[in-house]
């Protein structure tokens, strides 16, 4: 047995343990208790699901929309290309912007 198989038996907790947990948990929170929790843990379950479910058909939308080749609201395929030149740069203790090399071969 590797050592990750050795890991993962030490991890998971037995029949024993679960019914200890079981116990721990309805004394904490009384016989009246568990179904509302049981409930709200059902709900939670079932929300992150579908959240899960939305993200995965929004990033397949997303794929397929790329491998089309259409453009889509947040794309980076702009109208217009990029510039090839990068914008001056200023600095909070110097607030006029850097000259460019372009404004350098003008003056």
């Amino acid at each position: 047995m590797d050592m990750n198989a050795e890991l993962f038996a030490f991890t998971m907790p037995g029949g024993g343990e679960m019914i200890l947990i079981l116990v721990v948990i309805l004394i904490f929170f009384g016989a009246k208790k568990l179904p509302e929790l049981a409930k709200g843990l059902g709900q939670g379950i079932k929300e992150f699901k579908k959240a899960t479910r939305d993200v995965q058909s929004d990033m397949q939308r997303a794929i397929d929309n790329v491998d089309e080749g259409a453009e889509f609201p947040g794309s980076r395929r702009a109208s217009k290309p990029k510039s090839t030149e990068t914008p001056p740069v200023s600095s909070p203790l110097n607030p006029e912007p850097v000259p460019s090399k372009r404004d350098k071969n003008q003056g």
